[in-house]
């Protein structure tokens, strides 16, 4: 299956066509689900936040701090966190594998998010925001490359776009755990806030353990000279998906010629971005922008603009988000098809253009007075219902060129993996002008300067 090229450092290797000419098996499952699930706690950290922003600046809540630093400086820290995980474990993800780093970050978001929940002042509550977004980027950049590594080329489309739509399960079951916790009937005021994020502790260790279970990528273990491994873990895999499903495997596809390496540096990732993919490049920058800014300040500031312009209970925010968390998940659910059969250009163009002709109308509607909490909400999330659509799928478009690109016959050249993930932080420093610049807007109190951000 694999031999020495002439030449030291590269190695010709069927393991690409062996991971991908695999059925669709109980071990996918196994690594959609420990893996992919941190979409899950992201969409549960970020709207949990937003929820409990209200309530974290009432008095009696045990932390001298208001809402718009909550969904301004805390959510702006949080973005940087991301992005500076991102890059770091990024780079450690290259050199030391995905399985010990994909551990190692689900550690550090676990103890942030714990001593998040432990906050008595706001440095440390911004702290361990920072830190906690610092684990969650390293998880984008070591698990989104082990799962497109091990999932057939034939299911990972669909793959991704399932685990990007995961993020708003999590959203839901933020917003539907804070009208729980802030219930004052239940928990205390300066305790309910608290168990919001310890119960995502609680669903990290169950991660972590299911987690364990998830392999090294073979195709990191042949690019980094570890050949041997990657072929006896294929050979496992293989006979356990024959006995799984009682067939004999086809025969693979070609094999191909990589130059062996270390790590891939971020010189060199910028060299492949802007030279080999330069309009992609731009393009993917554009829309990683809009669609951040977008998102986080909705998703930030939403319980604010409930509370301060609609009187709605800080405990009640919650069923109002799982709204729009639900028409989010439905997007891509419901029109992913037909970025296939209609077309991804014609999809992802309509589906930017209708989502900011209908923002549009819902600003100015909302700048004359005319919607209420509910309409608000329902406007929302038929936005959000083809943003969410148009993001996912503009995402693997612009991300998700040929694994390998010929050479020469029978060569190919790797191409350096990508830390940039949906839902990761787009780049914009560390106060991101999303959530930072739009909660200043709503604690400032002025409707009609809230429609026009």
């Amino acid at each position: 299956m694999r031999r020495r090229a002439p030449g030291r450092g590269t190695i010709t290797t069927a393991v690409p066509a062996r991971l991908d000419r695999l059925p669709w098996s109980s071990w996918h499952w196994m690594i959609v689900i420990g893996l992919g699930t941190v979409w899950i706690l992201d969409g549960l950290e970020v709207t949990v936040v937003g929820n409990i922003a209200s309530r974290l600046s009432e008095p009696g809540s045990g932390l001298a701090i208001t809402d718009a630093q909550v969904t301004g400086l805390g959510a702006a820290l949080y973005v940087a966190g991301a992005c500076s995980g991102a890059l770091f474990f990024g780079w450690l993800t290259d050199r030391f594998g995905r399985k010990k780093l994909f551990l190692i970050t689900l550690a550090v978001y676990l103890a942030a998010t714990a001593m998040t929940a432990l906050s008595f002042s706001a440095w440390w509550f911004f702290l361990f925001r920072f830190l906690t977004g610092f684990g969650i980027g390293g998880e984008y950049a070591a698990i989104n490359s082990a799962i497109d590594e091990l999932i057939p080329s034939r299911y990972r489309g669909r793959v991704d776009l399932i685990i990007n739509g995961s993020y708003w399960l999590g959203a839901m079951g933020g917003a539907l755990l804070s009208v729980v916790a802030l219930d004052t009937g239940i928990f205390p005021k300066d305790v309910g806030w608290r168990v919001t994020f310890a119960l995502g502790v609680v669903l990290g260790l169950v991660i972590l353990f299911v987690r364990r279970q998830v392999p090294e990528s073979p195709r990191w273990m042949f690019i980094h000279g570890r050949e041997e491994g990657a072929e006896q873990l294929l050979d496992d895999l293989e006979r356990q998906v024959e006995e799984d499903t009682g067939e004999q495997l086809p025969p693979p596809g070609r094999s191909i010629t990589i130059e062996q390496r270390e790590s891939v540096g971020f010189v060199e990732i910028a060299r492949t971005l802007f030279r080999a993919y330069p309009k992609r490049a731009v393009l993917g920058f554009a829309l990683f922008v809009g669609q951040a800014f977008l998102y986080n300040a909705i998703t930030f500031g939403f319980s604010s603009i409930l509370v301060r312009f609609f009187a709605v209970s800080s405990g009640a925010t919650g069923y109002f988000f799982a709204v729009i968390a639900f028409g989010n998940f439905l997007g891509p659910l419901l029109l992913g098809r037909f970025f296939d059969t209609v077309g991804r250009r014609k999809m992802i163009a309509g589906t930017y253009v209708l989502s900011g002709v209908l923002l549009f109308v819902t600003a100015w509607l909302f700048s004359q007075g005319r919607l209420g909490a509910t309409t608000m909400t329902a406007c929302w999330c038929v936005v959000l219902f083809f943003a969410s659509a148009g993001a996912s799928s503009a995402y693997l478009t612009v991300t998700s060129p040929p694994r390998c690109r010929p050479d020469r016959p029978g060569r190919a050249r790797p191409r350096p993996r990508r830390r940039h993930r949906r839902g990761e932080p787009a780049p914009g420093g560390v106060r991101h002008p999303g959530p930072d610049r739009y909660s200043m807007t709503i604690s400032n109190g002025m409707l009609p300067r809230v429609a026009l951000e």
